[in-house]
């Protein structure tokens, strides 16, 4: 059975309430080989502890991304391959976290591993983080390639949430495979209907996306 969430909206865009049945849908029951890797509900991000919001490693989406995604999954799995999930749909809350930590300067634990050339100061301004997030309006997700039958992650030539130039689509310090691998996925979700973020290889959104306007801020559970 196919669970789907809905929403009401409010005067700030923002859903402070539990959604109904009807609008969203969690990515693994309509995609049987979806592997995913929810950092934000552990410690392995760029803040390094749990973010708020995230009260269960679950990915979801709105019905229209979480159905073309699927089609990204179908044809990748036709070759041997299929996604894995870094994020999907983030609660407004969520980017409140990462904005509270950007903020606090003297905060820099993760450093070394998410953001060695670039000054914390900078984030905002380099576009790394930003006060509102497509990942909240539902249909945005940060996803990268597996093998099915070795179940190892494809190189991309930087790791996920690393905030430098070489996590660019186009940057090219990159290898030639790993330039083919990201354009495997990029054109792969280009394909059905997905826009790419220069700047994060990993970062696609639904061209179409059914909430523009809305950054809803449900918990994921």
């Amino acid at each position: 059975m196919i669970t789907l969430f809905g929403f009401t909206n409010n005067s700030d865009n923002r859903l402070n309430e539990p959604p109904s049945k009807k609008d969203f849908v969690y990515l693994k029951e309509i995609m049987t080989n979806l592997r995913s890797d929810i950092r934000y509900y552990g410690s392995n991000n760029f803040i390094g502890q749990p973010i708020d919001g995230y009260n269960a490693p679950k990915c979801l989406l709105s019905k229209e991304a979480a159905y073309a995604l699927k089609k990204v999954q179908d044809e990748l799995e036709k070759i041997g391959f299929g996604l894995l999930i870094y994020d999907a749909y983030r609660p407004q809350r969520a980017v409140d976290h990462f904005i509270r930590w950007a903020k606090d300067e003297s905060d820099t634990a993760m450093k070394l591993q998410f953001y060695p050339n670039i000054d914390k100061k900078d984030l905002f301004s380099k576009g790394y983080i930003s006060a509102r997030s497509g990942h909240s309006r539902g249909s945005t997700v940060d996803l990268t390639i597996v093998s099915l039958k070795t179940r190892h992650i494809l190189n991309m030539g930087s790791a996920y949430d690393l905030f430098d130039e070489v996590s660019g689509i186009e940057n090219k310090s990159i290898t030639s495979n790993q330039k083919s691998l990201r354009m495997l996925l990029k054109r792969r979700m280009e394909k059905h209907g997905f826009i790419s973020y220069e700047k994060e290889w990993w970062h696609f959104t639904l061209k179409d996306e059914p909430y523009p306007d809305t950054y809803f801020d449900f918990p994921v559970e």
